[in-house]
């Protein structure tokens, strides 16, 4: 592999940089309040879950219990 001076590593890095298509505000924004909805409806579903869990193994212990 061949070894580039540090100059050179700097220009090729900027140029690299240059290449990078950043997202617009409205993306940023679009993508933002995806993620936190999609984190409320997750939270949501495993708490229904948990609940549904839960209610079966009191229900299990109980009936095996007593």
């Amino acid at each position: 592999m061949a070894r580039t001076n540090p100059v050179q590593f700097f220009q090729q890095a900027r140029a690299e940089i240059g290449k990078v298509v950043w997202p617009t505000r409205r993306e940023v924004v679009l993508t933002t309040v995806m993620i936190f909805f999609m984190t409320v409806l997750l939270a949501l579903f495993f708490s229904l879950v948990d609940l549904l869990i839960r209610g079966g193994l009191q229900g299990v212990l109980t009936y095996f219990g007593s």
